[in-house]
């Protein structure tokens, strides 16, 4: 049954007002605050939660467009206790800024929100500004949420708690070019003050990480919390070594991060950054150059603190592993890709997965053969055949290529040139959009989100040919021990991948022609799956999706045990859901944290029906679509009196 709190109550209920999406039974202040509400002996043992469910919100249309053109969350939750009571909760949305903003640097003073850096922790100013304004990101993504056992920062009246958030790049200058990619990725260290009794976060410092000794940061996307509780940043699309010169992109990159355009060292790029956090709200920032240079995006250590499971957001691209000498240290370990030995087609296919050893190396000696090594001294690249049966033919982003490995190369060319490599020993390099990975530790599943079904996906290029869906799914990975590679040598994990399909719920349906929205897939379905998170208290694997079929894209919860699927959030139209991570207790807290980017990225064929009506609201909002929001959602009981 639902609680009902009598009058008296009110005041402990507007004090619980702001709390946070899941206050913990069993420990927490407030889990206890919520025992007492129930009546009886306020010293008996707090009721201990049993399951949750989330009850769903409809996408927002243009009867109320304000709606379509911000964050909105009607969603809420029931959170059931051993006692047999249900509290619900109504959900919402808290930014911690909208970037652009000046916010709290610590010091007395303010910095700029998202704003960019070069290598020399100078400002990188927009000259096409009349006033040369700082640059600032409106692609926030990668977003961890962590404790520390001790802090030095000053102004904290609750527990200090600290997010790191990285920012993707930015869509365009003040004239409205577009420069993505061509300015070197921040990340920020958010020191946030977390009140004792309700969970609720304020910023009250933003400290910009150097990534100077990293060689700065390209690209970085999607993020994960390690176990010993660092910041697992990425860099996609790695700049191509083997036609760099061409590369304008990369040359404004470099002009950007070093004041040079021919500085920059494309096999400095592609790696995995780990951040960690530093009592004062600090951060430092090291490149691991040993788990694969390939599109990283949200990656996911399992429960060994050794095994590392790799999406990788190509075209051609592969499902990479890695597995560290050591727990809690990536800076040495072995490197794999996996081979799909598919089963069926339909429904987003399935296959068992086998393991291909791509080579052994540590950090400090991929690093060592970056700094000196060009693409030539590393493979030979043919872009048209050469009619030379020592040459390899392989796909490569979406065309083939023909490659000679150079004699005693090869360490270099798995961890310099993996794309090319692991699909040189036979990994199957079809996936695309291969985005966000998490793990269902108890039931000992992986869930990796294909954010879309791409033709390298479906023609058989790679070793995969299924049938779509376009819009992409959610696949579920079993993992087991005592598997081999592809010499049948053991390999030294228990979290070992051994099949692959896609999860039905989390299927997406193409629509043959658009919506009356503009919709070009079923808005009632997952679609353009990204970023990934599952809670092991909740039983919920939560789902934020990228732009490309949907108006406005949204935030999924899926209960892996009921099966049920609900929309918790829908971002402003024409923004992606990005910066998720599912915490399941921080100091007896739970929280939900989501970012969104690029609001007001129009697309004619999805957006032509609602963007004369939205663009005014959004550039409104958001800083003239310059900005975007960083931020969590937040649960109060809704209880009546």
């Amino acid at each position: 049954m639902t609680e009902q709190l009598d009058p008296s109550r009110r005041s402990l209920l507007k004090f619980l007002s702001s709390a946070p999406l899941l206050p913990l039974a069993g420990g927490s202040a407030t889990a206890a605050l919520l025992a007492a509400c129930g009546g009886g002996d306020t010293a008996a043992p707090a009721p201990q939660l049993m399951s949750v469910s989330f009850s769903g919100m409809a996408a927002p249309s243009l009867a109320d467009a304000p709606k379509m053109a911000t964050t909105t969350v009607a969603s809420a939750m029931q959170a059931l206790y051993s006692d047999g009571k249900t509290m619900p909760y109504n959900l919402a949305y808290q930014t911690f800024f909208i970037t652009g903003a000046q916010v709290p640097n610590g010091s007395g003073g303010t910095t700029l929100a998202g704003g960019y850096w070069d290598i020399n922790n100078k400002p990188i100013l927009d000259k096409t500004d009349a006033n040369s304004r700082q640059f600032f990101s409106d692609a926030p993504d990668g977003t961890s949420l962590l404790k520390l056992a001790s802090t030095t920062v000053s102004g904290i009246k609750g527990n200090a708690v600290f997010a790191v958030v990285q920012f993707e790049y930015t869509t365009r200058n003040v004239k409205g070019d577009s420069v993505y990619g061509m300015l070197p990725s921040p990340i920020a260290v958010l020191t946030l003050d977390q009140d004792k009794t309700t969970g609720a976060l304020t910023l009250v410092k933003y400290h910009n990480v150097d990534t100077s000794p990293a060689n700065g940061l390209w690209i970085t996307c999607g993020a994960s919390r390690s176990p010993w509780n660092t910041h697992l940043s990425s860099e996609e699309y790695e700049p191509d070594a083997t036609v760099i010169g061409t590369n304008t992109q990369f040359a404004n990159f470099s002009l950007n991060l070093y004041g040079d355009a021919a500085k920059a060292n494309p096999y400095h790029y592609g790696h995995l950054p780990e951040i960690t956090v530093n009592p004062d709200g600090t951060g430092s920032c090291k490149k691991h150059y040993c788990l694969g240079r390939i599109s990283h995006e949200l990656v996911q250590v399992m429960p060994d603190e050794r095994t590392t499971l790799m999406g990788d957001d190509a075209t051609n691209g592969g499902l990479f592993m890695f597995v560290a000498d050591k727990a809690k240290d990536l800076s040495s370990g072995t490197l794999y890709v996996a081979k799909w030995n598919q089963k069926t087609t339909d429904n987003g296919g399935s296959a068992t997965l086998s393991w291909i050893k791509l080579g052994s190396a540590t950090s400090a000696e991929i690093k060592a053969l970056a700094d000196q090594l060009k693409a030539a001294d590393i493979m030979d690249v043919k872009t048209a055949d050469p009619s030379d049966a020592s040459y390899t033919k392989i796909a490569f982003n979406g065309k083939f290529n023909w490659i000679k490995i150079v004699p005693g190369k090869e360490k270099a060319a798995a961890f310099l040139e993996t794309h090319r490599y692991a699909a040189f020993k036979g990994g199957s390099m079809g996936f695309t959009k291969m985005e966000g990975t998490t793990v269902n530790a108890k039931d000992k599943i992986a869930y990796s989100a294909i954010a879309a079904i791409g033709s390298a996906m479906t023609n058989g290029s790679g070793g995969i040919s299924i049938k779509g869906p376009s819009a992409g799914a959610v696949y579920a990975l079993n993992m087991k021990a005592g598997q081999v590679d592809d010499s049948g040598a053991a390999i030294n994990s228990e979290w070992v991948p051994v099949d692959m399909a896609a999860v039905p719920a989390l299927l997406s349906e193409d629509l043959k022609t658009a919506d009356a929205l503009g919709n070009l897939a079923n808005p009632d379905k997952v679609a353009n799956p990204d970023n990934i998170k599952f809670s092991e208290k909740l039983r919920t694997l939560f789902i934020g999706e990228d732009s490309g079929t949907h108006v406005n894209n949204f935030l999924w919860a899926y209960n892996v045990d009921t099966k049920a699927l609900t929309r918790i959030l829908s971002t402003p139209s024409g923004a992606e859901s990005t910066g998720l991570h599912a915490v399941d207790d921080i100091n007896g807290f739970a929280y939900i944290m989501s970012n969104f980017q690029h609001a007001g990225d129009w697309e004619a064929a999805l957006h032509g029906k609602v963007q004369a009506t939205l663009d005014p609201l959004i550039r409104a909002n958001y800083r003239d679509r310059y900005g975007a929001a960083v931020g969590y959602l937040t649960g109060f009981p809704a209880l009546s009196f």
